[in-house]
């Protein structure tokens, strides 16, 4: 058995599944979520607790046990906590702000570059460095998260552009520093 695909994934209170052949909704307080998972692999409920079954132990059933367990679980908690990822913009004169449902990025290039998230993901600004994307799918948020991220990543030399709030960069010498070291 998958150490991953065997564990059940116990309900919140306020949380609701209906479950339609391959096709699973999970309702909660923060919103709805509907997937389709592949015909081999069983979903069940029992007693509050979603169970993921698998018809054998073909690779591509080991594979799929996991990842549909791991889906679900996202669902589960994404409806009933939410997810949230927070990004931190550094340098002199970076700046986001938000205009109406759409994010102005200021981050040294000629232009400001203006953001649209995908619907279904919340985008605010903190002060004029940090921006938060919050939702209620956590594949969603990832993507318009590493979307931001991608405008302007952190340069390796000095730190600037667009990070992960608690990613560490390794900042690198410049060139002033190989002189040295040759001396």
């Amino acid at each position: 058995m998958s150490h991953i695909g065997r564990l059940p994934i116990p309900l919140p209170q306020g949380v609701e599944v209906e479950i339609k052949a391959n096709e699973v909704t999970v309702k909660g307080s923060r919103g709805k979520l509907t997937r389709c998972f592949h015909s081999d692999i069983s979903i069940a409920l029992q007693d509050r607790k979603l169970i993921v079954t698998r018809p054998s132990d073909n690779r591509i059933h080991r594979a799929l046990h996991g990842l549909t367990r791991s889906l679900l679980a996202n669902m589960v908690e994404g409806v009933s906590k939410g997810f949230e990822k927070i990004l931190e913009i550094n340098g002199v004169g970076y700046r986001a702000q938000k205009v109406g449902d759409k994010l102005l990025f200021q981050v040294g290039l000629a232009n400001a570059i203006e953001f649209s998230p995908i619907p279904g993901v919340d985008v605010s600004v903190e002060g004029t460095n940090r921006v938060h994307v919050t939702g209620i799918d956590k594949e969603a948020v990832g993507q318009v998260a590493a979307r931001i991220r991608a405008i302007k990543p952190a340069d390796p030399y000095k730190g600037k552009g667009i990070k992960y709030v608690g990613e560490r960069l390794r900042l690198k010498p410049g060139k002033s520093a190989k002189a040295l070291a040759k001396k």
